[in-house]
């Protein structure tokens, strides 16, 4: 049977340990409160995260994560994007030499400009073809009660995304894998900050067209970055790109649409980090994007101006008046 540890036990980590348990495969999950780890164990719940969501008999949870990673084939990594590189390089030692290690995170590190399967790398010394990442349409509350999903497997090495697509195939998970890892990646960290241009948007009571302006001029953009950084161009229009984009930007569920609606409706960025209690990745990923653009000369206008509210260099209303008083263009421009 199939090896994998899942670390760590927040919203999506456990849900993905879910679906890798459901398909058959020896899952451990790794989390670092107790009380989170008892709960998995003897509840069948992760009451902090997934309130009122069973989880599979056969999952199992532990706080020690070498116990987590003893003999995994298969390493998934659930943190915030943020903390990935000081986590991770307090685990790559406990990593199998020949594991493969699948990334769940959707953010582009600060300071470096990385996606996190080369945060991965660098840190583990792992090579990118075993370095495997999950993304698209996937809101954690949803695939834990086993609503219909896909997500796309990718990988530099076709056939480890085939063997991962194996490992968490449900009937209600549905795996597609790809090769292209930039574009996948880069769409999963951008419609974060998109999605709090979103939020800022239905904050402000400016309507659907509004919300349908900023997400396919989110997705023009994105893909301005993808191609200046070497990804496909249909990666964009599948699940990792417009899949991934329509489900954080339209759903409740979204902490990144939630958050900019927080600011939105007026709050102060403590108040709505205080009011959201999970990580919003595109609150940091905003600035590290932007800088990932300006490096590769990408004019990335909405995510400028979501920086720069975060910021405090504009209030919401000029985020807007920016937007909308930009110079008139061709829609396909800079692609």
């Amino acid at each position: 049977m199939t090896r994998v540890a899942v670390l760590s036990a927040g919203s999506w980590g456990t849900a993905f340990a879910a679906v890798l348990a459901d398909a058959g495969t020896d899952v451990v999950l790794h989390g670092r409160r107790a009380e989170v780890v008892d709960a998995v164990n003897t509840l069948r719940e992760n009451p902090f995260y997934l309130p009122g969501q069973p989880l599979p008999e056969q999952l199992r949870a532990t706080t020690d994560p070498a116990e987590a990673l003893a003999g995994a084939q298969y390493v998934v990594l659930s943190v915030p994007a943020q903390s990935l590189r000081g986590n991770l390089a307090a685990w790559a030692p406990l990593i199998g030499a020949d594991a493969v290690v699948v990334s769940l995170m959707k953010g582009i590190e600060t300071d470096t400009g990385l996606r996190m399967s080369e945060v991965i790398s660098e840190v583990a010394g792992i090579p990118q073809r075993r370095v495997a990442i999950v993304s698209g349409p996937n809101l954690a509350r949803e695939v834990a009660a086993r609503r219909p999903a896909a997500s796309v497997i990718a990988c530099s090495d076709a056939t480890v995304a085939k063997a991962l697509q194996d490992c968490c195939a449900t009937p209600y998970f549905r795996p597609y894998t790809n090769t292209d890892v930039v574009g996948c990646e880069l769409g999963g960290a951008v419609k974060n900050v998109i999605a709090l241009a979103v939020g800022l948007a239905a904050g402000m009571g400016l309507g659907d067209n509004a919300r349908a302006l900023l997400m396919t001029r989110g997705l023009a953009e994105t893909a301005r970055l993808g191609a200046a950084l070497g990804a496909d161009p249909l990666t964009f229009s599948g699940l990792a790109g417009v899949g991934d984009l329509i489900a954080t930007c339209s759903s409740p569920l979204s902490r990144n649409r939630t958050f900019g609606e927080y600011l939105g409706r007026g709050m102060t960025l403590a108040e709505a980090t205080a009011a959201t209690s999970q990580t919003a990745e595109g609150v940091k990923s905003s600035r590290s994007v932007l800088a990932l653009a300006r490096e590769h000369g990408v004019e990335m206008p909405l995510t400028e101006v979501v920086s720069a509210v975060l910021d405090g260099t504009a209030s919401v209303r000029e985020a807007a008046d920016m937007l909308m008083s930009r110079s008139p263009k061709p829609e396909r421009y800079g692609l």
